[in-house]
């Protein structure tokens, strides 16, 4: 069975499609905040912490990546919501695809934000092993110093690289270390990507070194129907570098494809 995953669910507006947000590595649900302020005046939002970080639990841990859309959709299951949009950012963003792959029916629309969809390379494995084994040996903090500036830009506000900064030395190591080893064995995606047949968005910041824009106009291109939104101004975290470009574009995206 699932774990029990701790969540914002706000807004009540059943006329439009409820909107999940699924958070990247090794960040929490507040990353969304400032979509949690900005959307539920027309729409239901869900925004869980996945297992592992936030106030969600961090064992059992993760064992295979998809344990995450099965999360998810018990989740969704309790909540008794049928059909969604769904967005999620980096490895949220890879579990925004896995869903799509298991729950074809229930995703009427995707948003990927700085994200890829190919599997890791043998290099790529051994790095997330290793970081796994440094975060159990270490602890968060050191890590989370070190990567700042690569989730968002060097130049954001302060406000925004205090929030990410607390976000990642308060994550359980335990939690981030069995994500990594997780997301080390996730499918390649880009098989699924023609096969989409829901609109997708594609978001990226212009200055993420994490997942280029290079990046996200191939992701954008693989999709059947995408919209590609680059964001000047921003890295890795363009929801909280700037939310008010990232919104217009969501904004945008969700009144398309509203019944």
């Amino acid at each position: 069975m699932a774990p029990f995953l701790a969540y914002e669910d706000k807004g009540t507006d059943s006329s439009r499609l409820p909107l999940v947000l699924v958070h990247g590595h090794p960040f929490d649900r507040t990353m969304w905040a400032p979509q949690l302020d900005a959307f539920p005046a027309h729409r239901r939002v869900i925004a869980p912490d996945l297992r592992g970080y936030g106030a969600s639990p961090t064992a059992p841990g993760v064992a295979d990546f998809s344990d995450f859309t099965r999360d998810i959709a018990a989740l969704l299951d309790d909540l008794g919501v049928r059909s969604f949009v769904l967005a999620g950012l980096s490895m949220g963003g890879q579990i925004a695809m896995d869903c799509y792959r298991h729950l074809p029916d229930r995703v009427r629309g995707l948003v990927l934000a700085d994200t890829f969809p190919a599997a890791e390379t043998p290099e790529g494995v051994r790095a997330r092993h290793a970081m796994a084994d440094r975060l159990l040996r270490e602890g968060m903090r050191g890590y989370a110093d070190e990567v700042l500036d690569k989730m968002v830009a060097p130049y954001a506000d302060a406000r925004v690289k205090e929030h990410v900064h607390r976000m990642m030395t308060a994550t359980p190591p335990e939690g981030a270390a069995a994500a990594l080893r997780a997301r080390a064995g996730r499918p390649d995606y880009r098989g699924l990507l023609p096969r989409v047949t829901v609109p997708a968005l594609v978001v990226v910041g212009a200055d993420d070194t994490y997942t280029p824009v290079s990046d996200a106009e191939a992701l954008h291109a693989a999709l059947p129907d995408a919209e590609l939104r680059v964001i000047e101004g921003a890295a890795h975290l363009p929801n909280l570098e700037r939310p008010r470009e990232f919104d217009r574009a969501l904004a945008a995206f969700l009144a398309r494809i509203d019944p």
